[in-house]
């Protein structure tokens, strides 16, 4: 049925009016800082900014594709501008970043101290190390006598891979004097946008390029990859450009995976999704070992010019979140409510084995990003990661592969990381509700592809229409 002529301005129209809303909502919840002082009703302004942008995304749907690119890149925009009118509320991960980009420009290897440790006094400042009555502020860590820190844990050496310090380095390299806080949330927002550009090319030839919108107007992008600066932003950037790549080039898919994992260790997850309908040993072969040597090229420079290990907290890291011991703290939240505790850890392990070998063996090699965020997702739900910046990466494949249902994946990070502050258990509830979320997604996608490809019953045969796609 054609519509009528007025049905596209209108559409067009009412989906710009609420993204203008959802940047006006975006701007006022960023300015909130609330995370100490109200994390409830910071909890709604997320809360609205989320509703606001499930309006719009299914507002576009009414939008003709060549309105709905332009559409999607200048909401876009306009989201991760929202990110740069405050320092960052809800993490002071940047800080981090920051102090290692100023370490390295001094020819010093990041592994090497903690901020805390006094043969780098010379480099630091007032402020990265305010003293005195600033010390007062609830996000400040004490470094010594009348001297804090903004960095968290600066008793401890950095967790962050090569490909990410580079970028840490980069920054401080490209940033003018003063420039703080500001720096590196310009590069968020570079970051984000540019991974706009790069859904919509992968999806003008494999998908549809409405479905980039679920990263470009996506709340959490503005919060996290710009105002919180994360470098999550970086590689969720090379997590998609290497999947999109996968497709035709493995070797150079594979080479771009190595780099996405030595920016942040998260995207190793992506590696089934790459590997999605591989039969041969020698395509295995072609991603596999592209990504192997980029990952190794980058941490050998590390290795021979620092002293310590290159792991740095990592371990420490992975004790504190209590991802190797269950009962020490809210991972594995969802598989808790229903195995003893120390049957967790092997449940995990056991479920994506699985997820990841069914990936493999049945994944679609033309669209491995479908691959990528069940093995993904999969891993969210049985681990409930308690940091909201962590939910990048999915949001992306959720973009490259249009499944919404998985954006509750992200809601919960969100909930575990603000709302659990005031409501015990809010992250563990959202998980919940977000993996029956995406089984009533999973029957009903199966329910309509069995409708498309049911036989004519006065035929007998298919109809072409119905097959799947």
């Amino acid at each position: 049925m054609t519509r009528p002529p007025t049905a596209v301005p209108r559409a067009t129209a009412v989906t710009a009016v609420l993204l203008t809303a959802l940047a006006g909502l975006l701007v006022l919840t960023v300015r909130e800082d609330g995370y100490f002082a109200d994390p409830a009703g910071l909890s709604w302004l997320y809360a609205a900014c989320w509703a606001l942008f499930a309006a719009a995304v299914w507002s576009l749907r009414r939008v003709p594709a060549r309105h709905a690119t332009a559409l999607v890149l200048v909401g876009g925009v306009a989201i991760a501008l929202t990110g740069l009118v405050a320092p960052p509320r809800t993490s002071t991960d940047s800080f981090r970043y920051a102090w290692d980009g100023r370490v390295q420009a001094a020819g010093i290897s990041p592994y090497d101290h903690a901020p805390a440790d006094t043969a780098l006094l010379p480099y630091r400042d007032d402020w990265l190390f305010p003293t005195g009555a600033a010390c007062g502020e609830p996000d400040l860590a004490p470094v010594s006598e009348g001297v804090c820190t903004r960095i968290n844990r600066p008793r401890v050496h950095t967790v962050y891979p090569p490909a990410g310090e580079l970028y840490f380095l980069l920054v401080h390299a490209l940033s003018p004097d003063g420039a703080h806080h500001k720096a590196l949330q310009t590069g968020g927002a570079v970051l984000a946008v540019t991974t706009t550009l790069v859904l919509l090319r992968v999806l003008r030839r494999r998908g549809d390029p409405r479905t980039a919108a679920y990263w470009a107007w996506c709340p959490a992008v503005a919060v996290e990859a710009v105002n919180n600066a994360h470098a999550d932003a970086l590689a969720v950037l090379l997590s998609v450009l290497a999947l999109g790549l996968t497709v035709r080039h493995r070797a150079r898919g594979g080479a771009v995976l190595g780099l996405a994992v030595a920016a942040k260790l998260l995207p190793a997850v992506l590696i089934p999704g790459a590997l999605s309908g591989v039969r041969r040993a020698r395509d295995a072969a072609a991603t596999l070992l592209p990504a192997a040597a980029v990952l190794t090229a980058l941490y050998l420079p590390y290795v021979l010019l620092s002293h310590s290990s290159v792991l740095g907290y990592l371990g420490g890291y992975a004790d504190e979140e209590g991802y190797q011991d269950a009962s020490a703290g809210n991972r594995y939240a969802l598989l808790r409510l229903l195995l003893p505790d120390s049957w967790a850890v092997p449940a995990v392990a056991a479920g994506m084995l699985a997820v990841s070998l069914y990936v493999m063996r049945r994944g679609d090699p033309g669209r491995p990003w479908s691959g990528a965020l069940l093995v993904t997702g999969t891993a969210f739900l049985l681990t409930t990661p308690g940091y909201s910046w962590y939910a990048l990466l999915p949001i992306a494949l959720v973009a490259l592969d249009g499944r919404w249902e998985w954006l509750g994946v992200a809601v919960a990070g969100a909930a575990a990381y603000l709302t659990g502050r005031v409501v015990p258990y809010a992250g563990t509830a959202v998980y919940a509700a977000a993996a029956l979320a995406v089984l009533c997604g999973w029957a009903a996608r199966r329910r309509a592809r069995g409708r498309r490809r049911a036989p004519d019953r006065t035929t007998g045969t298919f109809s072409p229409a119905g097959e799947a796609r």
